[in-house]
């Protein structure tokens, strides 16, 4: 417990430290000027999010292979959280496109991808609402969860493919791209403090899950013990 607490404490900390940076250290853009500090919320988002489905596509693979619960959990808590940062990398995008661009939201090949991304694993957790039994679930959802995750790298690479209204790469992009040396060190922090975050939250979501599936187990259970009471109680009055 008191290393959980130091631990969440020190992610607090750089968290806080990211914000602080991206706010006051790293310098003004000379286009975009303040708008541009959304960019130290929104790449992170993503790298989180690619991060965390990556968890999710390799727990897939894991449960075809093994058929171990253990990776039925981290694959649902892995999209959870995935689905969450994606959902904010599409909002500080629409937030940061509407004083950049004058638009709100066009429909180019970055931003429908990443679109079709997010439905996609909004699918997927439909897919296991609507399943009861647990195999059936884990095998479909982990099916489903690989198709989807092929769409991830389409995502990355739109910009690079095809000619799009969002920017051109910064980061390993053409040899015209890069970023002020201030920018890329508070970037790297900024980075850094999501992926602490999102690794925290995966955690602590993937202890639920378990405690879920246990919850489920000792239901079944209950379930057949009561089953065959009254199995018995019908034989007897026979």
């Amino acid at each position: 417990m008191k290393a959980r607490l130091t631990i969440t404490a020190l992610i607090a900390f750089l968290l806080f430290f990211a914000g602080y940076a991206a706010l006051f250290i790293a310098p003004d853009e000379r286009t975009m000027h303040e708008i541009q500090r959304v960019f130290y919320v929104h790449l992170p988002l993503w790298a989180a999010m690619y991060s965390a489905l990556l968890v999710a596509f390799i727990s897939n693979i894991g449960w075809l292979a093994t058929r171990k619960p253990m990776w039925d959990w981290l694959s649902v808590s892995a999209v959870e959280v995935g689905v969450v940062c994606c959902t904010g990398g599409l909002v500080t995008g629409v937030l940061w496109g509407r004083p950049a661009w004058g638009i709100w939201w066009t429909w180019d090949a970055r931003l429908t991808t990443a679109f079709i991304l997010w439905l996609l694993y909004i699918s997927y957790l439909l897919l296991r609402g609507l399943l009861e039994d647990p195999q059936r679930r884990a095998t479909l959802s982990a099916v489903f969860g690989i198709f989807a995750f092929l769409d991830a790298p389409l995502v990355y690479a739109a910009n690079r493919l095809w000619r799009t209204q969002h920017p051109a790469p910064v980061i390993f992009g053409d040899a015209n791209s890069g970023l002020d040396p201030t920018m890329g060190k508070v970037l790297v922090a900024c980075i850094a403090a999501m992926l602490a975050v999102m690794v925290l939250v995966l955690v602590d979501r993937y202890r639920l899950e378990r405690l879920h599936h246990e919850v489920e187990e000792l239901r079944l259970a209950a379930d057949a013990r009561a089953a065959d009471s009254d199995s018995v109680t019908a034989r007897g009055a026979l």
